[in-house]
């Protein structure tokens, strides 16, 4: 595509018949116009499953070599994907290298608006120069053609990494351009071209599917449970004890027990309490599984300890 891209035929750029009176409206009149628009974008996203399953597949498989997982993009755009990827650690425990962002006009345009940023190619192909052939880079575009975005897809592409594009325009955009295009159909915005509405709500559930399904493939996640959560808070100290308790059965001072022995993670002092074994050989039978919960908990474990006795501990559900 040229340096004049059709912006005027993109869908986010029409203007919406069902909000022209905006100006005119009372405020519960704009209240509810903005609800019922944004009522339309969980339909569009459930319509684009089988594109983000075949995401979260492309994903699992590079992180399961060794990959990590980038997202890239300009304004709101890049700015959810910097949100999605601070979030990973937290809730999920990975290390903060596994899944990162890329923002055009760099972290200062994480909190002031960079004009101008998002039209530089070469900027793009830039961010993505480090990607290797196991890792998997994701763009986010509301307009599908945003040249920053296009630049590290096209960069990514070149290092063979896989690559996603997440947009809300499927016209238009370069049918080569990514290995898998997830692509809801949000329509006209309410303020015409304000992509930060309609889509952006609809990016931000496409990425916390694609974030959510995929650590739960990689064993993140036990029943619907975040076993490897990071103990950086009062909350998350409180849930990771009701996590244990949870699972084990236990009463609030085993499992704080279990969790001082385990180093503070819930999923170890889980393995520790229900096989009775120390830290070092839960560890080391959840290394065996992958760091999968379920099937460390399914298997018969020959070590005993009494490092966490499971004092008034119940089998609880494996």
């Amino acid at each position: 595509m040229g340096s004049e891209r059709p912006y005027d035929l993109l869908a986010t750029e029409q203007r919406n018949d069902r909000a022209r009176g905006l100006d005119q409206m009372d405020i519960p009149e704009i209240l509810a116009t903005i609800a019922r628009e944004d009522a339309l974008v969980p339909r569009a996203v459930a319509a684009q499953a089988p594109s983000i399953a075949r995401a979260v597949e492309l994903v699992v498989a590079r992180l399961r070599r060794g990959g990590r997982l980038l997202f890239a993009g300009a304004g709101t755009s890049g700015r959810l994907g910097v949100i999605e990827a601070a979030e990973c650690p937290p809730t999920f425990g990975t290390p903060p290298e596994l899944v990162q962002a890329v923002i055009a006009g760099g972290s200062k345009a994480v909190f002031r608006s960079v004009e101008g940023a998002e039209d530089d190619p070469r900027a793009g192909a830039r961010a993505a120069r480090r990607l290797r052939a196991t890792d998997v880079l994701v763009g986010i575009a509301a307009s599908g053609v945003t040249p920053y975005v296009q630049g590290a897809l096209a960069q990514a592409r070149r290092r063979k990494a896989g690559t996603v594009l997440v947009t809300c325009n499927r016209a238009g955009v370069p049918q080569d351009c990514a290995d898998v295009v997830i692509a809801p159909a949000t329509g006209p915005e309410v303020v015409t071209g304000s992509t930060r509405l309609k889509a952006g709500t609809a990016t931000k559930l496409v990425l916390n599917m694609l974030t959510v399904a995929t650590m739960v493939r990689l064993g993140k996640v036990y029943e619907n449970l975040m076993v490897d959560l990071q103990q950086k808070s009062t909350k998350l100290k409180a849930r990771a004890r009701r996590i244990v308790r949870t699972v084990t059965g236990v009463d609030e001072a085993d499992a704080d027990r279990a969790l001082a022995a385990a180093g503070g993670q819930a999923k170890t002092a889980i393995v520790m309490i229900r096989h009775g074994c120390s830290r070092r050989h839960a560890e080391a039978l959840l290394a065996k599984h992958g760091g999968s919960l379920r099937k460390a908990l399914e298997v018969p474990c020959r070590f005993r300890s009494i490092d966490v006795p499971a004092r008034g501990a119940s089998p609880g559900k494996a």
